[in-house]
């Protein structure tokens, strides 16, 4: 089912399903073949060739939510990523890259860039004078991530793409701490969306995926590449991203309530030093975020103060989990320096303002009073002079 709705639910639910012609059942039949025919048919199908049925249902799903004309997936958010950026450049080309960006993207262009011969500038801040000043004759992209991970940055999206668009640059932008239930970078004038799948289009932490959102003809020259890279995903896995798709936007909105409650109790609480979510009038950049976003995400990170250990206090949740990843139903929290960012030099962190303490947040769906009472038991257990 391939029209427009004007629910976001309804798009989550109806968009993209493969009809079971045979059976009529309520759900996508599962088309877990890796052969198909070839004779006397309109399409040649083939898994690596990302169209199984299933394969392009989902697709279509997730473009129809981040509004954009066609869509690929993956087998990870770096597959998305790597894909997408790879099947524009060439060795002697330029790449304009936010400062903060997610560790396995940073560890992508550290490692692999000088491979190829590809160069690279950061902007100093997300400003968008600073992408200017780094900008190239060769420069070919410009690619943002906002919010941002771990810090929650914001990047003004429609000045970025205005930017890039007055010079001939391709725009990509990592959508996955906002989800399409919050933004879409599409309408601000973005080339390319990427998500890790993973996150919130999965939503209960049991696959691994990854999308990306265009025209059709950026989709096409993806393809190109893609089809060499081989980064598709199993029918069953892409069976259960659309199997979660269906109750992200519900999933979604529950999670911006309880992160917006949890960010507010963080900033008031006594043993916190610093709090990072869009979503509170003290965050430098707010009225940005609220210009280009739906609901500011449930995604926030904070410091304690001095006077708390931040490992102890990890080791203290009962309810939260301390857990690698994000954007599942259950709340988690980790240490980006020892996970997200761990492959990052403890240089190199620092230059993106990442402290040793910085604890993420994912908020999850529970009852956020439940959340308040494991955060307050472990800041007890946490507290330094109970250590000595």
């Amino acid at each position: 089912m391939n029209q427009s709705f004007k629910s976001l639910n309804t798009t989550c639910t109806h968009v993209g399903e493969v009809a079971d012609t045979q059976f009529k059942g309520a759900v996508s039949p599962l088309y877990m073949s890796t052969s198909y025919a070839y004779e006397d048919v309109a399409v040649k199908r083939y898994p690596r060739y990302y169209n199984t049925p299933n394969q392009v249902g989902v697709a279509q799903k997730i473009a129809a939510l981040e509004h954009t004309e066609a869509g690929m997936i993956f087998g990870s958010g770096m597959a998305a990523i790597s894909h997408a950026l790879f099947a524009f450049l060439k060795q002697g080309d330029h790449v304009v890259f936010q400062k903060e960006l997610y560790g396995g993207t940073m560890n992508l262009i550290f490692t692999e860039f000088p491979k190829y011969g590809i160069s690279y500038s950061f902007a100093e801040n997300e400003e968008v004078v600073s992408f200017e000043k780094v900008i190239r004759s060769n420069t070919k992209i410009i690619y943002i991530e906002t919010p941002s991970n771990p810090l929650l940055t914001i990047t003004d999206i429609a000045a970025v793409s205005k930017l890039a668009k007055s010079k001939g640059i391709l725009t990509m932008i990592d959508n996955t701490f906002a989800s399409p239930v919050n933004q879409n970078p599409y309408d601000f004038g973005i080339d390319i969306i990427l998500h890790s799948a993973t996150k919130y289009l999965g939503g209960h932490s049991d696959i691994l995926a990854g999308a990306v959102a265009a025209s059709q003809a950026h989709i096409d020259q993806i393809f190109k590449s893609a089809i060499n890279f081989g980064g598709s995903l199993s029918d069953f896995t892409v069976w259960l991203l659309e199997r979660s798709i269906k109750t992200m936007a519900l999933r979604v909105q529950a999670q911006n309530q309880n992160a917006q409650q949890m960010a507010e109790f963080l900033l008031a609480h006594k043993a916190v030093d610093r709090v990072f979510y869009p979503g509170l009038p003290s965050h430098p950049t707010h009225a940005i975020a609220k210009k280009q976003m739906h609901g500011f995400g449930g995604m926030l990170s904070f410091e304690l103060k001095p006077d708390y250990d931040t490992e102890k206090f990890l080791q203290s949740l009962q309810l939260i989990k301390p857990s690698m990843s994000l954007a599942g139903v259950e709340s988690t929290m980790l240490s980006p320096t020892k996970t997200s960012h761990a492959l990052l030099s403890a240089e190199e962190r620092a230059n993106q303002g990442i402290r040793d303490g910085l604890i993420r947040f994912s908020v999850g769906i529970e009852g956020v009073e439940d959340l308040v009472a494991d955060i307050e038991n472990a800041i007890v257990k946490s507290l330094r002079k109970q250590l000595v």
